[in-house]
């Protein structure tokens, strides 16, 4: 059986890295005594692949891994015992079964993510939201895109799915995945250059809220959260 698990993590445990963190919820695999499945060969290791991979100091309230387990257990019973040997910041919330195919699994299929951006140091002009609509109504939003290799100009506008303006931040729903993948700083670099603001002033936290597929047919985009297409396990 394929399970796909929910969570959040806040708090301190935001800056350990992804393979420490995915470390960390094998053990708690052990110590929850979830029955997960383990891979053949010499070497068998966990079955488990995280959707969408936080980068380090990102908090997270909806990420979500793939595990599949020899035998059921309930959403119930396996949210409780892995919350009992969560440590502070991490809350398991949800365990849902979902289809066996593939093509289905959370790495596969998430498309879209939803990010909020606060302000850590530094100050944005008084009038910022009042900007960020005629920022995000631009035909084209070019940055210059850094790899080890080299640097190219890139169109993000396409990427960037909605934005908006909240009391705490800026919210941001954003194409994420293996066809397309952009990262809510790389827009708030963009947004600080059209608002005439020094990048290196500012500085961001970022908050992922949710993971959605994309569903639609016939290029119309149709969001879901990767929850809603997990079922409830009762044993």
């Amino acid at each position: 059986m394929k399970v796909r698990v929910k969570f959040k993590k806040n708090g301190a445990v935001r800056y350990i890295g992804h393979l420490d963190f995915m470390r960390y919820f094998q053990k708690a695999m052990r110590r929850a005594q979830i029955p997960i499945s383990f891979s053949g060969g010499y070497s068998p290791h966990m079955i488990m692949s995280f959707a969408n991979p936080l980068g380090v100091g990102v908090t997270t309230d909806g990420d979500y891994f793939d595990i599949e387990i020899k035998h059921p257990i309930s959403s119930e019973a396996a949210v409780s015992q892995l919350n009992q040997v969560m440590v502070e910041g991490v809350e398991v919330l949800s365990f849902l079964e979902i289809a066996e195919s593939k093509k289905m699994a959370g790495m596969a299929i998430v498309a879209g993510a939803d990010y909020l951006c606060t302000i850590k140091k530094g100050k944005l002009p008084e009038d910022w939201k009042y900007q960020l609509m005629p920022f995000f109504s631009q035909k084209e939003i070019c940055i210059v895109k850094k790899t080890k290799r080299s640097e190219k100009e890139v169109d993000i506008r396409p990427m960037i799915y909605n934005i908006s303006a909240e009391d705490d931040g800026i919210f941001m729903q954003l194409a994420a995945g293996s066809a397309a993948n952009l990262k809510p700083g790389l827009v708030m670099e963009a947004f600080c250059e059209y608002l005439g603001v020094e990048k290196d002033t500012i500085a961001f936290h970022t908050h992922r809220l949710e993971n959605y597929a994309d569903m639609g047919e016939n290029d119309t985009r149709n969001l879901v959260t990767l929850e809603s297409l997990g079922t409830v396990i009762t044993v």
